[in-house]
């Protein structure tokens, strides 16, 4: 992840630029000083699941780059073409070509795939119910704070 750091006063959630590998904007998240229970399970499953995700589209993503250049690489030798051209200039294949190696690689990584969707969905739905929790949790202390005041 980048090493991108927000100012020390943090009061709010701060995004960072793409990290170079995994390609996600890694986040710092805000602690409240007077954070309840419900907003720190809240705030830590929010940073495992950015770990969790980080750490499957980093490896994902290396995997995938290693397996295009194997590809691209077995495919321009089995045509007689080197890595370069007489000029230096990187050797390509064409979208069709290219579009097997896709393929190949999802239908291979289908069930990884599958299986990070229902996880990534489990998370986020758990996430989304803390934080209507904490909203209900906030606004009844808001209420019962104002009725204290009236009386």
């Amino acid at each position: 992840i980048s090493s991108f750091q927000p100012p020390a006063d943090l009061h709010h959630d701060w995004v960072g630029p793409p990290d170079r590998l995994s390609n996600l904007r890694p986040m710092k998240f805000y602690t409240p000083k007077l954070e309840s229970k419900l907003e720190q399970e809240l705030r830590n499953l929010r940073m495992d699941t950015q770990d969790w995700n980080q750490n499957f589209w980093l490896n994902q993503n290396i995997t995938f780059n290693k397996e295009k250049e194997k590809f691209i690489h077995s495919r321009l030798k089995a045509k007689g073409i080197g890595l370069r051209d007489e000029e230096g200039r990187k050797n390509t294949l064409s979208a069709e070509e290219m579009a097997e190696f896709y393929k190949e690689f999802l239908d291979i990584n289908y069930n990884k795939h599958v299986n990070y969707n229902k996880e990534w969905y489990k998370r986020n739905f758990t996430i989304t119910w803390l934080m209507g929790r904490v909203v209900l949790q906030n606004a009844w202390r808001k209420w019962r704070r104002r009725k204290e005041v009236e009386q």
